[in-house]
């Protein structure tokens, strides 16, 4: 590993920072559509919707928070894809720096850039009506689940990035990652869905992320959702890691 690994990849975390900085409206877009979501169901559909709880807008916050970050990994992608595009990636090559920097400086800004949107939702959010029991450690350990959760996506995103051949390959990605939430126990329990919907719902990755994240929130007992959510996350990502890396190291 090159001795100034981590010196390099601050300057790459620097470069992909003043990117969304400059251009603000990169954040305002990820924020935009999951607020219109909160929105919609809580003040629309709420009044319909049982989910044995006083509080929707609690029951609802931990989907609201993965649609945004599912949203938000779109734009890591796009960016990776014009640095591969315009040649970005030879230009730092021929430079002395750790090569993996590139590629991780991408990978943090999606971490920093995804937690501000993230804060931004959860301030809407009391606005409406969200309240949390939840101490230090539950909401620390919330914070670790997201961030788990965006490195995961993240990965995927780097991927698609890597290896799209347009601009709509780039952003097409994300569309199936941003529509898991709705079958899953994000918006309403399993158990009204039909059999068939309600085995895929159970069984799927987000409903144990959700689960994990609103016991946390409501200072509830979490059981073995917790366990099996890390255990979704970091093997997903690890094999998500694997294929980006070998995509980056082909075009360099």
């Amino acid at each position: 590993m090159n001795t100034h690994f981590f010196s390099d990849m601050g300057v790459m975390l620097g470069r992909s920072m003043r990117h969304i900085l400059r251009s603000m409206d990169t954040i305002i877009t990820v924020s935009i559509t999951p607020i219109a979501l909160l929105l919609l169901f809580v003040y629309v559909f709420g009044g319909a919707i049982q989910t044995g709880t006083d509080n929707y807008v609690n029951y609802l916050m931990p989907g609201i928070l993965l649609i945004a970050i599912a949203s938000g990994i779109s734009y890591t992608a796009y960016r990776l894809f014009l640095d591969k595009q315009r040649g970005i990636f030879e230009r730092f090559h021929s430079m002395p720096i750790a090569r993996s920097t590139v590629l991780w400086g991408h990978v943090l800004t999606s971490l920093v850039s995804n937690a501000i949107s993230v804060v931004v939702i959860i301030l809407v959010a009391l606005i409406m009506g969200f309240r949390s029991s939840a101490g230090v450690l539950s909401w620390l350990a919330v914070a670790g689940i997201l961030a788990l959760f965006t490195l995961t996506l993240t990965w995927i995103a780097a991927i698609a990035g890597l290896s799209a051949k347009s601009v709509d390959g780039v952003s097409a990605f994300s569309y199936p990652l941003i529509f898991m939430p709705f079958i899953s126990s994000a918006f309403v329990p399993t158990e009204s869905m039909p059999s068939a919907v309600r085995a895929f719902a159970e069984n799927q990755p987000v409903t144990s992320i959700v689960e994990s994240i609103r016991a946390l929130l409501s200072s509830q007992p979490v059981g073995n959702d917790i366990w099996i959510a890390l255990a979704w996350c970091v093997g997903i990502m690890i094999v998500a890691y694997v294929f980006a890396m070998r995509a980056y190291n082909k075009r360099v």
